[in-house]
């Protein structure tokens, strides 16, 4: 995809140059010696500009040659040539380049719209749970791949699911669509949280049946916020349990881990229900592999409970996963996975607006 613009000296570069030769030879015949730094604005001219302002340089450069008062007029018929082509050739450079650029502009647009349909940003609350959602791909150029995370409400409460699929990149994206229809659907007709791991997993176990080699397979943490008291149900299936962050402390919640989802739930016994008691300004912090699972230099996983309990006593939920993004790249964590946070606040008062990652932000990353 396309990255930042050029920074403004590159763009100001070509013409910078031009105009400092130019009125250098007309000072002084001394400085004609400058005159075959001429011959590098065209190719200049390529990084930033397109193709009708790359051949505008490359003709007035010519025409410096040809001044008798800039004492350049008297290039030779080879030197000549050889710019006039130079200048052709970056015409031409130029123009595959635009191109090119409005082709992938073109793919990051549909990109996006992927990325909106399969999951939407969420809302400032659902029901009476505040949510932030943070999510970057592992794989660059994308902005999908293989962790997911969504937040409903139904008749049973409000419920919200994270969970990162085998593999990641485009390859996932349909696996991660199935997942998600079968959880809002799920959460509209299951009575608990069992019975909605359960039909994701046989949504995974029907779309890998007859596909060779078709092991579908993904890890999840459902959670499901009691309308009847201050608690939280959780089950876990193979993915990290969420972190409990209440006030200045931070601690993994302790659930009863069960198998990954498309191995066969069904048949076997399902994973168990937790039941967390909530305090006033409790938050949940989810986080995926790639967080979890981030290295420092010396192969040290990142903490993230500890680091999470340094960072949120003076931060809203809105910014925590930010904050722990930007942690993650001050110290110089390694991260080879797709990066998703999901902090969820029940009883809170409405979050506020928190902007997207950059795409500086993301290039930044600490891999």
């Amino acid at each position: 995809m396309r990255g930042a613009p050029p920074p403004r000296w590159v763009r100001v570069l070509p013409v910078a140059l031009l105009v400092a030769v130019s009125c250098a030879t007309l000072i002084t015949p001394h400085a004609r010696d400058l005159g075959f730094l001429l011959g590098a604005i065209p190719p200049l001219a390529v990084l930033s500009y397109g193709p009708l302002a790359t051949a505008v340089l490359g003709t007035a450069v010519v025409v410096v040659l040809n001044v008798p008062a800039t004492h350049l007029n008297r290039p030779g018929n080879t030197d000549l040539l050889t710019i006039v082509f130079v200048a052709a050739l970056s015409v031409f450079v130029s123009f595959v380049r635009s191109r090119r650029d409005a082709q992938l502009d073109a793919e990051r647009a549909v990109g996006e719209a992927v990325q909106r349909a399969v999951m939407p940003p969420l809302p400032e609350r659902v029901g009476t749970v505040g949510c932030t959602g943070f999510y970057r791909a592992a794989q660059d150029g994308t902005l999908v791949g293989g962790d997911f995370f969504d937040v409903r409400d139904g008749p049973y409460g409000v419920r919200a699911v994270m969970g990162d699929v085998r593999g990641h990149g485009l390859s996932a994206v349909a696996t991660v669509v199935s997942l998600l229809g079968a959880f809002r659907e799920a959460v509209l007709d299951q009575p608990d949280l069992e019975s909605v791991a359960a039909r994701m997993d046989r949504r995974l176990a029907v779309d890998s049946a007859g596909v060779p080699n078709g092991e579908l397979f993904a890890t999840g943490v459902l959670l499901e916020f009691s309308a009847d008291g201050p608690a939280v149900r959780v089950v876990a299936c193979g993915h990290p349990a969420p972190v409990l962050l209440h006030g200045e402390h931070a601690r993994e919640v302790t659930v009863a881990p069960g198998p990954p989802l498309g191995i066969g739930l069904i048949g076997v016994e399902p994973p168990k229900e937790v039941t967390v008691a909530l305090g006033p300004g409790d938050r949940l912090f989810l986080a995926s592999d790639g967080v979890w699972e981030a290295r420092d230099e010396a192969g040290v996983f990142y903490p993230l409970p500890a680091r999470l309990a340094a960072l949120a006593g003076t931060a809203s939920a809105a910014e925590l996963p930010d904050l722990v993004w930007q942690d993650l790249v001050r110290l110089r964590y390694e991260v080879r996975d797709d990066v998703t946070m999901l902090v969820l606040a029940p009883g809170s008062q409405p979050a506020r607006p928190r902007r997207s990652p950059r795409k500086s932000d993301a290039s930044a990353s600490p891999n």
